[in-house]
């Protein structure tokens, strides 16, 4: 008999896992797909350089290079946790003073920030059947965190170990954040919360249900190959 959806083990990680969000979500076409929250952090730099393809130029064929010069990334940078669900963005939070995210912060800044939004959007159920995605990065499965999102009431998702290609944030939002912001230069944290948003508001909204849909093809990808990675 296969093990309750929360109820899963280590050895079952990640094959059975996936098989159970499969089984839960039917494949991505429930209903109850627009109750998961997911979210992670990630820095984002004051100016990180375009990238080779993003600078390429068409030039006569005749024509020599154009000259280009190479700019480092800046060292300036602010952390950002940022959550949303396949109906849109929910919030995004951002560590001060370049600290380094912890149980603390997570569970006394982020998440009650975060469960706000949720409420102020579901103004009748709250959280009430919200199911929260995150990674297993240390803040977010210390004792504290758990401790935390007990008394809240808000359940979680297990998520495969070593997975990165298994978490919306990682495959869509943040690699598409920073390409929007890229070769742009921002003086202080305040220019880029505002680029920022103006990034996040950007997205159609059909696009955050389009990434659901993607992650769970993923899934399915990883099943086919036994669990395995891809």
């Amino acid at each position: 008999m296969d093990p309750p959806f929360f109820e899963l083990t280590a050895k079952n990680i990640p094959h059975r896992l996936l098989q159970n969000y499969a089984q839960k979500f039917a494949n991505g076409s429930s209903r109850t797909v627009s109750e998961i929250l997911t979210g992670d952090e990630t820095w984002i730099y004051h100016f990180d350089p375009e990238t080779n393809r993003m600078s390429k130029e068409w030039v006569e064929e005749d024509a020599p290079p154009p000259t280009k010069v190479r700019r480092a990334r800046s060292v300036g940078k602010q952390m950002w946790a940022i959550f949303f669900r396949s109906s849109g963005f929910v919030e995004a939070v951002a560590l001060e003073d370049r600290k380094t995210v912890t149980a603390d912060w997570y569970t006394t800044v982020c998440l009650p920030k975060v469960i706000t939004a949720i409420e102020s959007q579901r103004e009748k159920t709250g959280i009430r059947g919200i199911l929260l995605h995150h990674d297993n990065a240390s803040s977010h499965t210390a004792i504290r965190t758990r401790e935390f999102l007990d008394n809240s009431g808000l359940k979680t998702l297990p998520h495969p170990p070593y997975s990165p290609d298994l978490a919306p944030c990682d495959f869509w939002l943040f690699p598409r954040l920073k390409d929007q912001l890229r070769g742009r230069r921002f003086s202080t944290n305040e220019e880029l919360r505002g680029a920022l948003f103006q990034a996040i508001g950007d997205i159609p909204k059909e696009e955050w249900k389009k990434c659901f849909d993607n992650w769970f093809t993923r899934m399915k990808k990883c099943n086919r190959l036994s669990g395995r990675v891809f």
